[in-house]
């Protein structure tokens, strides 16, 4: 008879109140996070462990140590669009697969406010090894600056109240995305910066090349997502 482990498959049953309150303390330093991580891009900035690993069609991509994980950034200048522009375009969860084609599933779960929700992301097996198979129950708050900066802060919750939301498909690998996010500027000139940040756990051995390539994706997500912001009729700031 093996003597291993069973497998942890606890799960928490928690009120929509409680989950609330959670999510709203826990985004609150992803939120931090994006913005030191979009202000440290700036001229004066240095000594922050950011290592550029190229501009890629406009695009700087860069990256930086997080004990055994690395945390990648990217940063790119979008003429003649808005901060809402852009965001309406990252946020529509229903036209994610347009922006990156390794996503087969996206869908709502619950909506805790108007700017906070519970989303579950699922990843094929033809995505790229990093994702292959995986998933992700993520919450996901928007936030609007003082100065008019906009901030998506996108990561996943505990798995104890992840399984609690949405039992783990058997044919699936629950990953945690411990941060990720967007911080987009307005600028003077109608236009905006964009800084994109993201921190997963693949919760299963990958190749060490596989997660380090992860720049390669960024980019072609980026790519995909300029065409679409691009090709959205502008509506403006309201």
């Amino acid at each position: 008879m093996s003597n291993s482990p069973a497998p942890c498959s606890r799960s928490w049953s928690i009120s929509e109140d409680s989950l609330r309150r959670y999510v709203f303390y826990a985004s609150e330093n992803c939120i931090q996070e994006l913005l030191s991580a979009s202000d440290s891009n700036k001229v004066g900035s240095g000594n922050d462990g950011w290592k550029v690993l190229g501009m890629d069609n406009g695009v700087e991509i860069s990256k930086r140590r997080s004990g055994s994980l690395h945390t990648f950034r990217s940063r790119w200048l979008l003429k003649s669009v808005s901060p809402q522009q852009f965001i309406t375009v990252a946020n529509a969860i229903d036209a994610a697969k347009q922006w990156d084609s390794d996503i087969v599933e996206a869908r709502y779960i619950k909506d805790l406010e108007e700017y906070l929700s519970i989303i579950r992301l699922k990843f094929g097996d033809c995505a790229k090894p990093l994702f292959r198979n995986r998933e992700f129950i993520v919450y996901e708050r928007r936030e609007t600056m003082d100065d008019g900066t906009l901030v998506v802060a996108v990561a996943s919750l505990p798995k104890e109240i992840a399984s609690g939301l949405s039992p783990k498909q058997n044919n699936s690998i629950r990953a945690l995305l411990l941060q990720s996010g967007w911080v987009v500027e307005k600028l003077d000139d109608d236009s905006c910066m964009v800084t994109y940040v993201v921190q997963l756990d693949p919760a299963g051995w990958l190749p060490k090349c596989f997660v380090n390539r992860f720049n390669t994706k960024l980019v072609m997500i980026i790519e995909n997502l300029k065409k679409q912001v691009l090709a959205c009729p502008t509506h403006g700031d309201s």
